[in-house]
C-alpha cells in the first residue's frame, strides 16, 4: 500500500492568453509522504508552494499543461529546490510565451509512470484544452490529477489558441472515463469529483458543445 498522500494548496494570481487577462485561484497538488514528494502545477506563489513542501526532497515539479497560471512559479520552485520541471513537448511553444528564456528540464511522454512516496503517477496525453496536456493517474491513491481537461461540470475551455474542442471529448471519452467510477478527479480550478459523476453527462457536452 502506498505511503503518499495528497495535499492540496489553492494559489491566485492571473491567467493570460490571446490577450485576455482573467483573474483566477489555481489548485496546486503535492503528492508525498514525510521524506519526498511531486509538486502537480506550481502556479503562482513558489513561497507558498516551498511552504507547504517543507523539508521533503522534491521530486519533480509536473505541468499538467503551459498556460501561464499552471507554470508561472515552475521555475522559481525548481530554482528553490532543484528539481526538475517536466512538461509534454507539445506544449512548448506555449510554454515559451510565458519561460522564453527558460526551458522545461524534461519530457512527459504517454503512457509514462512517475514514483513518489510508492505511489505511482501514471501519465495520460489528454489534449484538447492544449495540445500537450495531460492528466495523471495514480491507481493506488484513487485519483487522477486532470489540470484543466475535465472539472466538476464537464470539460476544460477550448474557445482558445491551441485548443480544440472535439480533441478534448475524445480525451475525455477514451482516457479519463475509461477509468473506474470512484476515481477522484482532481481539477486544476475549482472542486473535486469523480469519474462516476461526470461519464453520464458526455453526450450532453457533446449536444452543447461546451
Amino acid at each position: 500500500m502506498a505511503a503518499a498522500r495528497i495535499e492540496h494548496l489553492v494559489t491566485k494570481g492571473t491567467f493570460s492568453l490571446d490577450g485576455g487577462t482573467w483573474d483566477v485561484d489555481n489548485n496546486v497538488w503535492i503528492v508525498g509522504d514525510d521524506s519526498e514528494a511531486v509538486v502537480i502545477d506550481a502556479a503562482h506563489d513558489a513561497d507558498a508552494i516551498a511552504a507547504a513542501v517543507g523539508d521533503r526532497r522534491l521530486v519533480a515539479i509536473v505541468c499538467t499543461h503551459a498556460h501561464d497560471d499552471h507554470i508561472d512559479a515552475a521555475p522559481a520552485l525548481a530554482a528553490r529546490t532543484g528539481a526538475p520541471v517536466l512538461l509534454h513537448p507539445d506544449d512548448l511553444e506555449l510554454w515559451r510565451r510565458t519561460h522564453p528564456d527558460r526551458a522545461p528540464d524534461g519530457e512527459l511522454a504517454d503512457g509514462q509512470r512517475l514514483t513518489v512516496a510508492g505511489a505511482g503517477l501514471t501519465v495520460l496525453h489528454t489534449p484538447g484544452h492544449c495540445r500537450g496536456a495531460v492528466s495523471l493517474y495514480a491507481p493506488e491513491l484513487g485519483t487522477v490529477f486532470t489540470g484543466d481537461t475535465l472539472f466538476a461540470g464537464g470539460p476544460g475551455a477550448t474557445g482558445r489558441t491551441f485548443s480544440d474542442f472535439p480533441t478534448i471529448i475524445d480525451s475525455i471519452r477514451d482516457r479519463l472515463l475509461a477509468l473506474p467510477p470512484e476515481t477522484e478527479v482532481r481539477t486544476g480550478h475549482g472542486d473535486s469529483t469523480t469519474i462516476g459523476a461526470e461519464a453520464p453527462h458526455l453526450e450532453e457536452w457533446i449536444a452543447r458543445g461546451h
